[in-house]
């Protein structure tokens, strides 16, 4: 589930590009109030108020970066839940749709930018579906678009997840049962998107490892 500080999923690399765009308009709703009791979780965490806090690997301490599960809001006409990391001086709004059939990206907001992604990104199957040697793939158009106009431009990008094993980990001495799952992306946009990354995911608790190499550090729910 997972700023210009470190890589994010599905971030742009080059700093410049970020750093020409300013912020002129809101394009997406603010998130719709409300509170769900965070005692209570899906198999895909996503309920408004769920909070998780990460380290990047291999640091014991300093400022932690923090994942909000903002609630459901819209991306342009479409449904979706927002979740928005903060920290370290990075920002990134991530908008998915998450239901029965999985979890799928739909784009994602720094501040000045928006990337939507046509068809969404299929970041995970249907929950009855893991196992090990599990393997989907799929292509979709990138399109950047800078508030101020500056930047507007397309790309497809292909990406092909691995399920490679399910495994017990422990991080900062909690234990999860999570899958490692290795992801792979190539793109038409000068290589943009981080080529390989591994992730631990661990249901009903979210990303244990994310794609930017963070290891969670502690959430404020507990697991069904």
């Amino acid at each position: 589930m997972l700023g210009s500080m470190i890589r994010f999923p599905l971030l742009l690399a080059p700093a410049l590009l970020l750093a020409a765009c300013t912020p002129r308009q809101t394009v997406t709703a603010a998130p719709i109030s409300g509170q769900t009791a965070v005692s209570s979780v899906s198999f895909y965490p996503k309920e408004t108020g769920l909070n998780w806090t990460y380290l990047p690997e291999g640091e014991s301490g300093g400022p932690l970066y923090t994942l909000k599960a903002l609630g459901p809001t819209l991306f342009g006409s479409a449904q979706v839940s927002a979740f928005e990391l903060t920290g370290r001086g990075a920002q990134q709004t991530w908008y998915r749709q998450i239901d029965s059939s999985g979890q799928k990206l739909l784009g994602f907001r720094k501040p000045g930018l928006t990337v939507t992604l046509t068809p969404p990104w299929n970041e995970w199957p249907a929950s009855n579906d893991w196992k090990v040697g599990l393997t989907w793939t799929g292509t979709t158009t990138a399109r950047l678009r800078s508030d101020d106009a500056r930047v507007d431009q397309s790309g497809s990008v292909t990406y092909l997840y691995n399920v490679l094993e399910q495994r017990q980990v422990t991080v900062r001495d909690q234990a999860f049962k999570v899958w490692v799952v290795n992801r792979q992306v190539t793109d038409t946009l000068g290589g943009v998107f981080p080529a390989s990354e591994t992730i631990w995911f661990a249901p009903f608790v979210g990303d244990v490892r994310t794609a930017e190499a963070l290891l969670l550090s502690s959430r404020n729910f507990k697991s069904n």
